[in-house]
């Protein structure tokens, strides 16, 4: 997995934009951050989601707040529905797209306080996701004052929302260096690379280069986790993708996994997912 920095341009007559795409699933993407905010509307698909130092499976439609330098990305394992492709919308914008004394006024404290804590990244639900849905599919269709006007309605659904939660946890720290930014792409496209086979801290230290224990404190600094409950994520979310797949057993899934012995995978299965795999795929098929 790579860690990349986007720069966006916006178009001269333009001063945030809007857009849908087609998702590619079973691929590994980039993990990724931009100066700008984001807002991410993803439909018929499931996979796991990438927030700071947030890691979490995702199933069915999702609408995502995303603040400045947040690292994230979504791998798409599957779509719900095969005859209907997945799908997001996807707007990038900064906080004072007209105009800083917008956020002075007084009717924009809700707006203050949305963008705040957009720094973490938030997960919106329920009715918020249907009213913001209607409101993106518009904007799509709209140019000028009006999908300006479509933003600010849109901003306000989600500044007035109560159902949304953060992601990532409050002492996550965005890395904004370029330097810290090599470091964690080299270790994390060497995770993403050999999850299936072992992996020791040394050798990932050496990847930086660093001392073991440097390397610990510097990995636990910017993911919230030690090197073996990230790796361990990596792997039990591997292994759920390919139950849900439906092509392998559990004992195929455990050595597809990087596990070498079904007890040690039955046990990280359920502390990550809180069930059992074969729990975990009966749920999925009666929820599917």
């Amino acid at each position: 997995m790579q860690y990349i920095y986007e720069n966006f341009t916006f178009p001269p007559d333009q001063s945030f934009t809007v857009r849908s795409e087609i998702l590619e699933v079973k691929k590994y993407t980039s993990l990724k951050s931009h100066v700008n905010f984001e807002i991410a509307l993803i439909e018929n698909c499931f996979g796991k989601r990438f927030v700071g130092d947030h890691i979490e499976d995702f199933k069915g439609t999702e609408l995502v707040l995303l603040g400045s330098y947040l690292p994230h990305c979504w791998q798409y394992y599957n779509t719900i529905d095969e005859k209907v492709q997945p799908q997001a919308v996807v707007v990038h914008f900064f906080p004072d797209f007209l105009g800083k004394d917008l956020l002075a006024k007084p009717e924009a404290a809700l707006l203050n306080h949305l963008f705040e804590n957009a720094s973490k990244g938030i997960l919106f639900s329920g009715p918020t996701v249907a009213r913001a849905k209607i409101i993106l599919n518009q904007m799509l269709f709209e140019s000028g004052l009006s999908r300006a006007a479509l933003m600010l309605q849109l901003l306000d659904v989600l500044a007035q929302s109560t159902s949304c939660k953060s992601l990532s946890s409050p002492s996550f720290n965005i890395v904004e260096t370029s330097t810290e930014a090599n470091k964690i792409n080299r270790v994390f496209d060497y995770i993403f690379n050999n999850f299936k086979e072992d992996i020791s801290l040394q050798d990932v230290a050496s990847i930086i280069p660093m001392s073991t224990a440097a390397f610990c404190r510097f990995f636990k600094l910017k993911t919230n986790r030690t090197l073996v409950e990230f790796i361990k994520e990596i792997r039990v979310g591997h292994a759920a993708k390919l139950l849900m797949e439906g092509n392998h057993n559990v004992t195929e899934t455990c050595y597809k996994s990087g596990y070498n012995n079904i007890s040690n995978f039955n046990k990280h299965f359920k502390e990550v997912k809180g069930l059992s795999p074969r729990d975990f795929i009966k749920q999925y098929k009666i929820t599917a």
